[in-house]
């Protein structure tokens, strides 16, 4: 029991004890809860003070980011304008009230509008890289492009303004477009249709999509191959000017159907042009067509009035105004029609040195033929290397300027001493006749030799001048060969006392005198092939120029000929002068050339500026000065004409020991000398002039009695049956005042006293002989109508006519008359079986060559054809084949 109280007193003892330790415990948590509240507070109160103070330090702090970002905006927003101006100057930024074409750097960065960063911030030019850098493709919203079909979408102003400031912003004709349009066909982009004019556009309708594509992707290829060339990576990196122009398809696709609307080659096609295009300068803008993901397309998104592009980022764009469409048109017609007209000439100042003759011609000919974009000469050499030029231009492409241009160049370098120059015009004009002294103006070029013109008709004197260059070839053979000289400058090098000027032959239109399928077209073509294969080692040079070279048979069927002329000119759109894959000609302006020593090869191109060498007053002014320097001694050129009758002057001191020559007209040929016709003491040293043609015929007769009026002791008859051409009298009696006529019935009387007494010397003239037979009528003066049968006293007189032709040469009595048919001729001689032996030597007039067979070397009759003021001359004593000869005026002297 006592131990349960003491228990119980030791438990309450514990209890109490624990109650005090609990009562402790308690006042130590209040007064640390007392503590804890109190630094509570004065966290709180630290808390509240500094976050009043962060505050009022985060506004003054936003005030002071605010004022130096805004700072900051602005001047980068100035800066990037001046760099916006600076990367895309003049038209490729300019807006469209201020906007004119001009010169631009090739940046190829164009304006579309304008990005705002805020209201206080000026506006920023918003820039897409196109021409050398980029494609663009351009996608459109929901809401853009509603209305279409009634006026052009937001799109489609986008586009015109691109156009338009890449236009201006390249040299005329440095841009070209194609435009596929299948919705609108080609009204999106109406205002840019004068350009087609020029050749500067083209619009592809629906159908034409593949087409368009295929070309486009040969001219990267060509580029590729030709331009480029394993050189440079793309056109932009080429020095100087650049050789092609940009090109800029346009594709206006359907927003609803873009990828759709193109088949798998066509999808093809257009990736290989997005890999290739921008390094060739093939550009692509494409509206609602993907162009695929390529570092090479920028993306324009349009949205109403404003797009988003890669160039800007985030920041929207705000799209300019599409231009004025009376401005597109107006531009366009302008630039149509200044590329039309050709960039302005230069100037003949600009190919002539200071001081004239200052060069030597002993290696090489050398002198400018215009300038390049620069300004600078570009020079044109005739020596071993290229030895002979091929000029090519379609008619009104400027030959004739530039061959002025380069004849001025030469011979302001060369003296006569070192040129010479051979020149000959087969065109209806008078080109080179300016170089020959005339009575407006008695100077002429001092270099040059001959100048032929109006020789259209006259192929026989281009053959004559390759003869003679030949026979020149030949004789500097002849010379070098005993100098032991392989070309020509050694020949002056062993020869110093010699002249061997180079010698420098211009034949324009030359396929005149290739044109035919005769023995003239054999024989040039085999001259020309000789010429040009010899004559550059003795200094011998063969300029040849045409409007078309494509259809000269026997110019392309000679590769070997060809070959030689490797200096290669080109005026716009000439025709096979260069290589085939050269296309160069196709794209210059008026007052350009293309050349090439190089055989026409593509990398060998010089585009040349040529001057404006056509002005008369400047050309005589330098002809003056050049003519005034001239040697003392130097003789002036002889010029042909062929649309000139010549006139006969005799000898004014003939020798009188030589045997006498009727002289007959004058010879085509270098030359200007007569066709004589030698009355020696031989049988048949007759002469037959046969044709309708009676002026012509007494024009003949007249210069042979010019020509043997001075024979000592001769007598001279003049015999004319048919009184219907007497009036044509007059010549020969202004020829030969002291001769005998003997008209109509007298006539038969003079041949049988003739006949009976052939004594000389002696010339008996006859008209119309043939009325003299009784089978046969005579014509009317000038070769028309008939004349009555001949009287009966004229019957039986053919015996002493044939008589007299048969025997009477011998004894210095000869015959020349006039037959107005080689069959009358025969009638005369004696019949159908009659020899021609009589006659030594006839002239035809109308007479076709196969009417000549009976008194030709060749059978079948000569290869002749008559023309107007022409005669062909054949002389059995002296000549192999017929020659052609123009008669001379009947006046004579």
């Amino acid at each position: 029991m006592r131990s349960r109280v003491s228990v119980l007193a030791a438990a309450r003892q514990d209890v109490a004890a624990a109650r005090g330790l609990v009562r402790a415990a308690q006042v130590a948590a209040d007064e640390a809860r007392i503590e804890t509240r109190r630094r509570y507070d004065v966290i709180r109160a630290a808390h509240d003070a500094c976050l009043a103070a962060l505050t009022d330090a985060r506004e003054t702090a936003r005030d002071e980011i605010f004022d130096r970002f805004h700072r900051e905006a602005t001047a980068r927003a100035t800066t990037l304008g001046r760099l916006a101006s600076f990367c895309a100057p003049g038209p490729s930024s300019a807006p469209w009230p201020a906007w004119r074409p001009g010169p631009a750097d090739r940046s190829g960065l164009l304006k579309v509008g304008t990005i705002t960063v805020d209201e206080d911030t000026p506006p920023v030019p918003a820039l897409v890289p196109l021409l050398d850098h980029a494609h663009l493709e351009i996608t459109r919203g929901p809401a853009e492009g509603e209305g279409r079909h009634r006026r052009p979408s937001t799109a489609d102003g986008v586009i015109a303004g691109l156009l338009l400031r890449a236009l201006g912003g390249v040299p005329a004709g440095g841009l070209r477009l194609s435009v596929y349009d299948p919705d609108r066909l080609g009204g999106s982009l109406a205002g840019f249709a004068p350009l087609a004019a020029a050749g500067l556009l083209t619009f592809v309708g629906p159908g034409g999509l593949t087409a368009m594509l295929d070309e486009l992707a040969e001219q990267i290829r060509r580029i590729n191959e030709t331009v480029l060339a394993g050189r440079y990576a793309t056109l932009a990196d080429i020095p100087g000017r650049r050789p092609e122009p940009w090109r800029i398809a346009v594709l206006l696709g359907e927003r609803d159907l873009g990828d759709a609307e193109l088949s798998p080659s066509q999808r093809a096609q257009l990736d290989r042009l997005v890999r290739t295009g921008v390094a060739c300068g093939v550009h692509l803008i494409a509206r609602d067509v993907p162009l695929g993901a390529h570092p090479d397309v920028e993306r324009l998104h349009i949205s109403g009035r404003e797009a988003l592009c890669d160039s800007a980022g985030v920041l929207p764009v705000r799209l300019d105004p599409p231009p004025p469409a009376e401005q597109v048109s107006t531009v366009c017609r302008g630039l149509a029609e200044s590329l039309t007209a050709g960039p302005p000439t230069a100037l003949l100042a600009d190919v002539i040195p200071d001081e004239i003759w200052q060069e030597c011609s002993a290696s090489v000919l050398t002198a400018p033929l215009g300038v390049d974009a620069d300004g600078a000469p570009i020079e044109v050499s005739l020596g071993d290397d290229p030895p002979h030029a091929l000029i090519g231009g379609p008619s009104g492409s400027g030959k004739t300027n530039l061959i002025y241009a380069w004849l001025g160049a030469l011979t302001t370098r060369y003296s006569p001493a070192e040129l010479e120059l051979y020149l000959l015009d087969f065109k209806e004009g008078v080109s080179f006749a300016r170089f020959a002294p005339s009575p407006r103006d008695p100077s002429w070029l001092p270099h040059v030799r001959l100048a032929g013109v109006n020789v259209n008709d006259d192929r026989e004197f281009g053959l004559a001048l390759l003869r003679h260059l030949t026979t020149e070839l030949q004789s500097r053979a002849r010379a070098a060969k005993r100098c032991e000289a392989g070309k020509l400058a050694e020949l002056r090098a062993e020869d110093p006392d010699g002249r061997w000027p180079r010698i420098v032959a211009v034949i324009d239109e030359f396929q005149v005198l290739l044109g035919g399928r005769d023995a003239v077209t054999a024989e040039a073509a085999s001259l020309l092939e000789d010429l040009a294969r010899r004559g550059r080692s003795q200094g011998i040079h063969l300029v040849l120029a045409s409007q078309d070279v494509t259809g000269i048979e026997a110019l392309w069927g000679r590769p070997g000929l060809v070959a030689q002329f490797t200096l290669r000119i080109a005026l716009p759109k000439a025709r096979r002068i260069l290589a085939e894959t050269n296309l160069a000609a196709d794209v210059i302006p008026r007052h350009h050339a293309v050349i090439n020593a190089d055989s026409g090869a593509p990398g060998a191109n010089r585009i040349s500026r040529l001057p404006d060498a056509g002005d008369r007053r400047a050309w005589r002014a330098l002809q003056e000065r050049l003519w005034q320097a001239r040697p003392a001694e130097l003789a002036p050129p002889r010029l042909f004409d062929g649309d000139a009758v010549p006139a006969f002057t005799p000898d004014e001191a003939p020798d009188l020991t030589a045997e006498p020559r009727a002289a007959l007209g004058e010879t085509i040929d270098v030359r200007a000398r007569p066709a004589y016709l030698a009355m020696t003491r031989a049988p048949g040293r007759n002469l037959a002039i046969i044709g309708t043609r009676g002026e012509e015929a007494v024009a003949i007769l007249a210069s042979a009695a010019l020509s043997l009026a001075a024979t000592p002791g001769a007598r001279f008859s003049v015999a004319c049956p048919d009184p219907a051409v007497a009036a044509l009298l007059e010549p020969l009696r202004a020829a030969l005042p002291s001769a005998t006529f003997h008209l109509g019935d007298t006539v038969p009387a003079l041949f049988e006293d003739v006949s009976e007494d052939l004594s000389g010397p002696h010339y008996l003239f006859g008209l119309a002989l043939d009325a003299v037979s009784p089978s046969t009528r005579s014509t009317p003066a000038g070769g028309t109508g008939r004349s009555p049968i001949p009287s009966p006293s004229a019957i039986g007189t053919g015996a002493p006519l044939r008589t007299i032709l048969e025997q009477g040469p011998e004894r210095r009595v000869h015959v020349l008359g006039w037959w107005r048919s080689v069959a009358r001729l025969r009638d005369d001689l004696g019949g159908i079986a009659a020899r021609f032996d009589a006659i030594g030597g006839w002239v035809a007039l109308d007479v076709h060559g196969a009417d000549l067979a009976p008194l030709s070397p060749t059978p079948g009759g000569p290869a002749w054809f008559p023309r107007p003021h022409r005669a062909l001359c054949f002389d059995r004593s002296t000549d192999r084949v017929p020659q052609v000869i123009i008669p001379y005026a009947a006046g004579g002297r």
